[in-house]
């Protein structure tokens, strides 16, 4: 089915049908936000995190180009865009106890080690005002956006996102980012839990395989939240409902 639009239920203006799975949704300008999760240089950068434990960036590296297409398409019509940071403090207080498990995944891709950066900068994987924590050049967030920090993987976790969105009046998200089936999937369900609408853009998510797996699950996510936590669709079909409405 085609992205259109229609009038509102309540009058409030016109909402927009996107072409989704497992069915099409609805939704209006007023009350949508786009969550741009980790795209940051520790998970889709060379020299980040990701890259240095030889995992192969390359998968998150082709969603950076359909994202920005989605951040301007919503930046234009004045959608909000927030950005999702993974990021602990300097002396990793936030990062658990020694024995958590947040803590020990962490430690084994060396957080909190002093590296140098591409542009020759003193900085630390996953630490809080690094280049390693820095957004991705390309999609890099203006004045008028929010960015947080979060410590754990769900972007509501410990942060001030649900207030935020509640403050905004958002009843729905459109959401990328990565990596699939870890933070994206861990905030879409917390998400969820809180009566949020997510609609996950499958073009603008990605998950690389490494660290010695054979696979990731990138596509299991994708079926759970169609069944159970969300919606997914694609950048297209998100652009072609707001081009539906003009501007």
């Amino acid at each position: 089915m085609s992205s259109t639009s229609s009038q509102s239920p309540d009058g409030n203006g016109r909402v927009l049908t996107i072409s989704a799975k497992p069915g099409d949704l609805q939704f209006s300008v007023s009350n949508t936000a786009v969550l741009v999760i980790d795209m940051q240089n520790d998970f889709g950068a060379e020299g980040g995190m990701f890259h240095r434990a030889g995992i192969d960036i390359s998968a998150i590296e082709r969603v950076v180009e359909p994202t920005k297409n989605v951040i301007q398409a919503a930046r234009s019509r004045g959608i909000p865009i927030l950005y999702l940071k993974m990021a602990f403090k300097a002396d990793l207080s936030d990062a658990g106890s020694t024995d958590s498990p947040n803590f020990a995944r962490h430690q084994r891709m060396a957080v909190g080690m002093p590296v140098q950066a591409p542009d020759g900068s003193d900085s630390r994987i996953l630490i809080r005002d690094t280049w390693n924590t820095e957004i991705l050049p390309s999609l890099a967030a203006q004045a008028q956006d929010i960015v947080l920090y979060k410590h754990r993987f769900s972007g509501f976790f410990e942060t001030d996102l649900d207030n935020i969105l509640k403050g905004l009046g958002v009843k729905h998200l459109i959401v990328t980012g990565c990596t699939t089936s870890i933070c994206v999937e861990s905030t879409i369900r917390d998400a969820m839990f809180r009566d949020y609408k997510c609609i996950l853009l499958e073009d603008c998510t990605a998950e690389p395989i490494g660290d010695g797996l054979a696979r990731s699950n990138h596509d299991a996510s994708l079926l759970t939240i169609q069944v159970l936590l969300g919606w997914t669709s694609t950048s297209g079909q998100f652009i072609a409902a707001l081009e539906s409405v003009g501007n």
